[in-house]
Parts: C-alpha cells; sequence; structure tokens
C-alpha cells in the first residue's frame, strides 16, 4: 500500500463505499467481512469444532462479530497478537417484537431507537429494511429490502411554527414511528403484516419466521462529495469504516509468512449500547478465541499469559473532526481535519485506553506507512465518549490503543469523511500488525 505521492489511489476507498452499501446491518457486515477473509485464503472454524494448532488464517463468525487470525509458520504456542478491533454496529431504528400498529388510518412499524442516532436525520429519508431471521427449522437467513419501503415523516411547519424559534423537539416513542402504508377502514392491522411481507419477500411459507432482529437503515448510497470529491458522505461510517480497514490490512499482511506476531482482527457487536453481550467485546468472545488458538498450538497456560503479555490492540473507531460552524465545542489546541490521517485518542480518564507507550506504538506504525497522523482529546467541558478500547484493555489484560478516522456528523444517518482517511488508515493498521 503505496502512500508517498498523491493523489491517492481511490480504489480502496471505491471499495469502502461498496462494503458500507452491501452493510446494513451488523450481520450483514460480518458476511461480507467473511467473504472477503474466504477470498484471501482464510477458512472458517465452528466455535464447536475442535480446532488445530496449523498456520494459515482462520475465523470465527457469531451473530454480528467476527474474530479472524493468521498464524504465520513457525509460530510458537507464545507468540504475541497484534489485534486491530473495531465494532460492527451503528445507532438506528430497531423493530419491535410486536411490529405492526396503525395510526389514524396509516400503517406503521413499532421501532425502538438503538444507541444513539441523531433522530432528526431519520426524517423524511426513505427507509429500508434488514437484518436476520430465524426459521421454523433452526436455521437463520439474512434478509434486505433494499427499496423505500419506510419514512419518519416529519411534521409540516405549519402545524409547528415554534420550531423555527425553538429547535426541533422529538419524542422517541410518539415521533419516531414511520409509515409504510395506508389502512383504509382505519382498523387494526391484520395479525404478522410484517412478517407476512418478510415471508414473501424471501420465498418463504406462512409462520417460516419464528424470531428475527430487524432495524431500518437510508437506502441513499454512499458517495463522493465537494468541489474536488475530497470528502465521502454515506452511512454507518461509525465504525464499519473502521471495519473495512481492518479487514484489508489483515488481508494484506497474510501474504507475508515472516510476521513476528500473530495478527488479529477482533470486529464486535453493541458497543453502541456498552457492549455487554455474547458477541460484544466486554464478553468473553476475544479471549475465547485467543486462548484456544494458544491452546491449539500445543500451548499451556503460562504460553497463554507469555503471550497476553505481549500482545498489543489497536481500538479503531471513528472521532470527531473539527467542525466548522461549532468550533468552541472542541479543544482549542486539538483540530483534527479531514484527510489528515488517522486520529490518536487520548482521554487521561481512561474513556479511551492510550498512554504514552502506546502513543508510541502507534507513531512507530504510521512512520513505517509514511502515514501522517493527528491527536485528539476533547475539550474539557465536553463530556468524552468512549469505545471498546477501555473494555479490551480491562478484561484481556492487554495494551490497547485508542485510534480512528475523523468525521463529521457522527451517529447521523449520513456521516462524512476525507476520502483519502481511510486508505490512509488501512495502512498504518497494516504497518502494526507487520510488527
Amino acid at each position: 500500500m503505496n502512500t508517498s505521492s498523491r493523489p491517492f489511489d481511490r480504489g480502496h476507498t471505491d471499495d469502502l463505499m461498496s462494503f458500507l452499501a452491501a452493510s446494513p446491518t451488523p450481520y450483514h457486515a460480518v458476511a461480507n467481512v467473511a467473504a472477503r477473509l474466504e477470498k484471501a485464503g482464510f477458512q472458517q472454524v465452528a466455535e464447536t469444532d475442535a480446532w488445530d494448532g496449523t498456520s494459515g488464517g482462520k475465523f470465527v463468525t457469531r451473530g454480528g462479530a467476527v474474530i479472524a487470525w493468521y498464524v504465520p509458520e513457525g509460530a510458537q504456542a507464545h507468540t504475541p497478537f497484534r489485534i486491530v478491533g473495531a465494532h460492527t454496529d451503528s445507532p438506528n431504528l430497531r423493530v419491535k417484537p410486536q411490529p405492526d400498529m396503525v395510526s389514524n388510518g396509516w400503517r406503521q412499524i413499532a421501532v425502538e431507537i438503538y444507541g444513539g442516532p441523531l433522530l432528526n436525520s431519520w426524517l423524511d429519508r426513505d427507509l429500508g429494511l434488514a437484518g436476520r431471521v430465524s426459521l421454523r427449522d433452526g436455521s437463520e437467513r439474512l434478509v434486505n429490502v433494499d427499496r423505500a419501503l419506510l419514512r419518519v415523516p416529519q411534521l409540516a411547519i405549519h402545524l409547528d411554527r415554534s420550531v423555527t424559534s425553538d429547535g426541533l423537539k422529538l419524542d422517541k416513542q410518539r415521533h419516531m414511528q414511520p409509515i409504510w402504508g395506508l389502512r383504509g377502514d382505519g382498523g387494526e392491522p391484520s395479525e404478522a403484516d410484517l412478517l407476512s411481507f418478510l415471508e414473501d419477500e424471501n420465498g418463504l411459507g406462512r409462520g417460516d419466521i419464528t424470531g428475527w432482529d430487524l432495524m431500518t437503515y437510508a437506502i441513499e448510497a454512499p458517495s463522493y462529495l465537494g468541489r474536488d470529491r475530497e470528502l465521502v458522505a454515506g452511512p454507518r461510517m461509525d465504525n464499519l469504516l473502521s471495519v473495512h480497514a481492518c479487514t484489508a490490512a489483515l488481508a494484506e499482511v497474510s501474504k507475508r509468512d515472516d510476521l513476528p506476531y500473530i495478527p488479529v482482527l477482533a470486529a464486535f457487536d453493541h458497543e453502541e449500547n456498552g457492549s455487554q453481550s455474547d458477541t460484544g467485546a466486554d464478553g468473553p468472545l476475544l479471549g475465547t478465541v485467543l486462548e484456544r488458538s494458544v491452546f491449539a498450538r500445543g500451548g499451556s497456560y503460562e504460553d497463554r499469559a507469555r503471550a497476553f503479555a505481549g500482545t498489543i490492540c489497536l481500538s479503531s473507531d471513528t472521532g470527531h473532526a473539527v467542525h466548522p460552524n461549532y468550533g468552541e465545542r472542541h479543544d482549542p489546541t486539538h483540530h483534527p481535519r479531514a484527510n489528515g490521517g488517522p486520529i490518536l485518542k487520548v482521554n487521561v480518564n481512561n474513556r479511551y485506553a492510550t498512554d504514552g507507550s502506546g502513543r508510541a506504538v502507534f507513531a512507530a506504525a504510521c512512520d513505517k506507512a509514511g502515514v501522517p497522523f493527528q491527536s485528539f482529546v476533547s475539550n474539557n467541558a465536553m463530556p468524552c465518549g468512549t469505545t471498546i478500547g477501555p473494555i479490551t484493555a480491562a478484561r484481556h489484560g492487554i495494551k490497547t490503543v485508542d485510534i480512528g478516522t475523523a468525521i463529521l456528523s457522527m451517529h447521523s444517518v449520513r456521516e462524512l469523511c476525507g476520502a483519502d482517511d481511510p486508505y490512509l488508515l488501512a495502512n498504518a493498521l497494516t504497518a502494526f500488525l507487520e510488527g
């Protein structure tokens, strides 16, 4: 990955845009990561099977999470890991257990707010519906209605003149239920209208769907933006931008067999609501996979301890680029900019896991890759968000560094980043995994 001259090859960013469009849910993102890993020669292994200690690339998937690792020839049981971590989920509107409702003659879908979305960004958008369904025969299937199916209509200004003076105020329950049709008689919806629709769309029989995890998404495709097309606008950059870069980096280093570390990709679900799940960073999945890799190579608990002690993780998540209209909300000496390279995220209260030695590790990786990097720290008067970084460090005793890409409109249905930054991030991650 050469970063020595501008303009950069936009092939990586073009591929990111395709990845975003094809990954409307964490489950689709994991499926797309798995397909890319298989193309790079990785083999999927089941958690329920016995694992062997052979070299090569392997990965496991569980719901909206995927862990992948590459064992080079000659790796020992105590060989440390180098981990790039990210999360697959984004704030959105998710379908409730009893989805069908009617109000004043409008058919609606009952949704619950997931994470912390900018609710106003979901208004008057053409929304599709995607996720996974569980079937009566015990199997699961990904579904995606990729067309204008739903819409959360905004109230006309004529019915709320105060909106221009007092601002838009949205009630999460009353104002965020999308419409998807009309009910002529104004009566109650028939039983399982939405599920029957999905069964028809996917060639299933009535009653085949017995469980579901469904969510809405804006169907507008990612696109370049700006006079010189130096920006990219698109959905779910927080944090599929990092997932995509981590996957590209792992596939790139798997071409080598002289690695001093075992490179690992860890992409978790449920970061946006605390990471406490069997597929979240606060669950046991990563630790279990790493331990099983050590033991499959004939290692002991002592080998596991030695491997973990030498392991480093880069937790990659999006951060805030300085906003041109709200510059006072940022720290006055730290103004990350688009296309300025990846950001190193620092918070002395451990909302981010970075410390001075971690900074040195990331600086060395960026120097090796020829990639500039920036520092991000919050304005002291503004509360700081957090990531999977501190969770990974505390749960597994692994040195962790928080990094990412500077974006605008974080948690909007459509976010904005520099068109060169995804490529720069992937290069830095590749250099880090190489050691």
